[in-house]
């Protein structure tokens, strides 16, 4: 009997390893980083705060829509050279430097002492925020052990989310004060927490798969027993990267030498130029979840909360500043729920779920808007529709679609490839975005506000078609799998099943 029990217990699943404390620290420091996104940049505060730079500075509805979103196209000078910075010089002392630049920039545009002036510091913000997007998930996923990777992946949204709500609070806070002085501390007081944020990173080890890449295998080791599970996971991980830097399994020097292919050289060849089946597959799923991630109208929603209140009967600037800190209240709520759900449920049901919602909440605030618009009346079950519309959609982008685009993206590049294939779907984020913030006025022009939204509805149902088709679920493999899973695009879900009855095999071997 006892014997029996024996060998029933040796089929038996190891317990669950508790969550590595020391991985949750390093990610959860550089994640913070994507509060300069969130509050300064111009998703949080600058949709309060061009309330009053309109009055303050006299500019036109032209010189708004620009101011709002020109600094998603300065973005993309900071990840552009983010990638190959990294490369450089680190994860870690990129990260610092991107504080060092947003630093500079808040304190430019709470100063700024007209347009011009104020778009030099939009610039300098700009590209800071370029560097901080781009490096924060890749750090978070190479340092990650795989069972938690979704968990400490999803910080960045977590903290683009955070920022937001400060930048609401900020606006509410500082709205009170004088015309020009309200607005200038609402934007300068973003330069705090990049001080902060620099001095915490500089705590944090740099990444392992770096060192491994710069030759440094006895470091990446030290990094890897700290940030793994388990001993066993750490041995596996070296492994693993070894593997895909080209260094000989059996090579156990603290320091090695390394092609010159590790420090970069090639690296665009090999994505955009000649890229494989597997990396062409990769490259398409990064850019398109970055593409639809935007296009859906997520920013316009943010941005522009207290313009889509207005139009929909809410006619006070407090009410709507109040409104849009409920925005920020649920958007932050959802995305820590979500933290929890992506190592649990999946990339994949998350990803389609979220957007299925998403396309149900755009089309309740397109009908809504376009009833208000087209009444002489002030209809309160409508603007109820808004708000909740609004709200909904806020919350189900926050469960999915919001954290998923950086965990997916960050987790499925080559070793090699990582930092430059990420700063490819950061620039497709911010390209979407400036394009969607700097033409919303405009676009509600000439189609109507209601007509906007029905046109972001039509582009979230292509997609969830898009996600449904190419997009396989990479939760718990690790980082070096991901070139097996992709590459057959349509018929990802046969090589899938092939690489889960290689694993159980393997696993029924080693029995």
């Amino acid at each position: 009997m006892g014997d029996a029990a024996g060998q029933i217990s040796a089929f038996e699943p190891p317990p669950k390893p508790k969550r590595n404390k020391y991985a949750l620290a390093c990610s959860f420091l550089a994640s913070m980083t994507s509060i300069l996104l969130g509050y300064g940049a111009d998703i949080g505060v600058m949709s309060g705060a061009i309330l009053y730079i309109q009055k303050d500075l006299g500019i036109t509805r032209t010189q708004k829509e620009v101011i709002m979103g020109i600094l998603n196209v300065y973005s993309l000078l900071g990840s552009a050279a983010a990638g190959r910075t990294s490369d450089w010089i680190g994860r870690r002392y990129t990260i610092v430097f991107a504080g060092a630049i947003f630093f500079v920039g808040a304190l430019l545009m709470g100063f700024a002492t007209n347009y011009a002036f104020l778009m030099a510091g939009r610039f300098v913000a700009g590209v800071g925020v370029g560097y901080a997007l781009m490096i924060a998930p890749v750090y978070t996923a190479e340092v990650s052990p795989a069972a938690s990777r979704g968990f400490l992946t999803s910080f960045p949204e977590v903290f683009i989310n955070f920022g937001i709500l400060l930048g609401y609070v900020s606006n509410f806070a500082f709205s009170k004060l004088r015309l020009e002085l309200g607005w200038r501390l609402m934007l300068g007081v973003g330069a705090i927490p990049s001080v902060f944020i620099a001095l915490g990173v500089l705590a944090m080890p740099e990444s392992p798969r770096w060192l491994v890449m710069q030759g440094r295998l006895g470091d990446a080791k030290h990094v890897l027993d700290r940030t793994s599970d388990s001993l066993a996971e750490s041995k596996l991980r070296l492994a693993e990267i070894k593997e895909a830097a080209g260094i000989p399994q059996d090579c156990d020097d603290d320091v090695v030498g390394v092609s010159k292919k590790s420090h970069g050289e090639g690296v665009w060849r090999d994505l955009l130029f000649r890229p494989s089946p597997a990396v062409r597959h990769i490259l398409l799923c990064a850019v398109g979840i970055h593409f639809f991630q935007q296009c859906t109208g997520i920013d316009s929603v943010v941005l522009y909360s207290p313009e889509i209140f207005k139009r929909a009967g809410i006619k006070d600037d407090t009410h709507q500043l109040l409104a849009t800190m409920a925005v920020g209240f649920v958007k932050t709520l959802f995305i820590l729920v979500a933290t929890f759900l992506l190592d649990k449920i999946g990339r994949r049901p998350l990803l389609l779920s979220s957007m299925a919602g998403m396309i149900l909440s755009l089309l309740g605030l397109a009908i809504g808007l376009t009833i208000i618009e087209n009444s002489e009346r002030r209809l309160i079950w409508a603007i109820a529709l808004c708000l909740a519309s609004v709200l909904s959609y806020v919350a189900l982008f926050s469960i999915g679609m919001g954290p998923i685009t950086w965990v997916y993206s960050s987790e499925i590049f080559p070793l090699r490839l990582r930092a430059q294939g990420c700063s490819i779907g950061v620039a497709a984020n911010r390209v979407t975005s400036g394009a969607l913030s700097m033409s919303f006025l405009s676009l509600t022009g000439a189609i109507t506000i209601g007509g906007a939204f029905f046109l972001y509805t039509g582009l979230a149902v292509i997609a969830l078609f898009f996600f449904y088709l190419l997009y396989p679920e990479t939760q718990g493999r690790t980082l070096e799998e991901m070139d097996t899973l992709f590459g057959t695009f349509f018929r990802w879900r046969s090589t899938a099943r092939a690489l889960k009855e290689n694993n159980d095999g393997t696993a029924v071997v080693s029995h």
